[in-house]
């Protein structure tokens, strides 16, 4: 009986451990503002005195339009929407942009599930699932449609139209990570021999796509 009480009590600590690494920690207060000023380094973002906060910071203008970073590689634009208030609060967005025949092309986030919604236009978007089934879960998506993808798995989206797209992004890490499959292996200098192996190609080949990616 007791063995089976002990057996019981370490499967829920278990779960209760698993459950703070996959996910940000849990805030201590109704609010964290970012404090951007601040010097201090913390896992995270220095808090505001709360007696400055103000509705603002809760706050994002123009998520209705385009911008940010542009990727001329793949044709997107991923804008951050910066809101202070998130600060402590495990999640993160951004508005993404896709021209037609544009790609967010293969990658991952290590430390957050995404939700995206399509504002305009329409995407193939989908995921893979882990080694060693490699299933695809893929749909097209139109405006008002919402797709979920899990943590840590590869996912994608492919504008095969001819309309610009948009979709709203929701992270569920104040930090998630982005790490772009091909940039990863190819940009990063790893050996031709490993690439050419690692894709069952030659040498020439591995060293051609290489090269594209260090330019």
């Amino acid at each position: 009986m007791a063995s089976a009480l002990l057996l019981a009590v370490a499967a829920v600590i278990a779960l209760g451990a698993g459950h703070g690494a996959a996910f940000d920690p849990n805030p201590l207060q109704d609010f964290c503002v970012a404090d951007t000023t601040s010097k201090v380094r913390v896992n995270g973002v220095p808090c505001k005195d709360p007696a400055t906060v103000t509705p603002d910071d809760f706050f994002f203008a123009g998520v209705d339009r385009p911008g940010g970073a542009a990727s001329r590689r793949y044709g997107f634009t991923a804008l951050p929407v910066q809101i202070p208030g998130l600060n402590t609060l495990g999640a993160s967005h951004a508005r993404v942009d896709v021209a037609p025949g544009g790609v967010f092309p293969p990658h991952y986030h290590p430390r957050a599930s995404e939700t995206a919604v399509v504002l305009d236009g329409a995407v193939y978007f989908g995921f893979v699932t882990s080694y060693p089934d490699n299933r695809v879960y893929a749909k097209v998506l139109r405006k008002g449609d919402v797709f979920a993808v899990p943590q840590g798995l590869v996912h994608f989206l492919y504008n095969n139209g001819t309309a610009p797209a948009a979709l709203y992004a929701t992270l569920s890490s104040q930090n998630p990570g982005l790490v772009l499959l091909a940039d990863a292996l190819f940009g990063a200098g790893l050996p031709d021999d490993l690439l050419a192996k690692t894709f069952l190609t030659d040498l020439d080949t591995a060293h051609k796509i290489g090269a594209k990616f260090r330019s």
